[in-house]
């Protein structure tokens, strides 16, 4: 006997389901969705993914920006305040993300101005999704994840090992590797992390 979820997917046949998913997803996101999935990851936890990926391409949009001033935490203009002040602010606001399960990472190379800077004018007012409060659940900002040549450089100058370092120069042969330097902050060791 078949039964229908109220995403409409028939949950007689799992392959089928998945295919609407992956459908529902592709529609979703206006055929932007470009993906791979292991041969042998577990059909129920390839259902699980895709729901994900449909949660995630049809929830409304806010920021964290929005989220934090709607908890009630003041975010003052980083010109407004000063060094002390603002150190202040910024564990603050690194502590309520947290709370949301929104966790940064790679910020030793930024002094706690220049972060804080980072996070009030950009990083905190990008759009993301709503998504369900989850059990176990994180949001993952690598401050170098943007992949520019600035963030290439940041993380294999400061975080980057010396493995990773001669990986990069097998497949990138002319880079001009940077000398590696400790960086100049010492936060991240610091930070919240997710729960395991």
């Amino acid at each position: 006997m078949s039964t229908n979820h109220d995403d409409g997917c028939d949950n007689s046949d799992p392959e089928e389901r998945i295919d609407e998913l992956k459908e529902q997803a592709q529609r979703a996101a206006k055929g932007e969705i470009i993906s791979w999935e292991s041969d042998v990851l577990p059909l129920e936890q390839r259902e699980q993914f895709w729901r994900h990926v449909v949660e995630y391409e049809t929830a409304p949009l806010t920021t964290e920006f929005r989220q934090l001033t709607d908890r009630g935490l003041e975010l003052p203009d980083p010109d407004a305040i000063d060094n002390e002040q603002l150190t202040s602010k910024l564990w603050e606001v690194i502590r309520a993300l947290a709370l949301m399960r929104v966790y940064i990472c790679e910020t030793d190379h930024l002094s706690d101005r220049e972060l804080y800077s980072l996070l009030w004018h950009d990083v905190l007012r990008q759009e993301t999704s709503i998504l369900p409060d989850e059990p176990g659940s994180a949001w993952h900002v690598d401050l170098l994840g943007g992949c520019s040549e600035t963030d290439t450089y940041l993380y294999l100058k400061y975080y980057a090992d010396e493995e990773s370092r001669r990986h990069w120069l097998a497949d990138f042969p002319d880079y001009d590797m940077p000398a590696h330097e400790n960086p100049p902050y010492d936060r991240d060791r610091r930070l919240p992390r997710p729960p395991r």
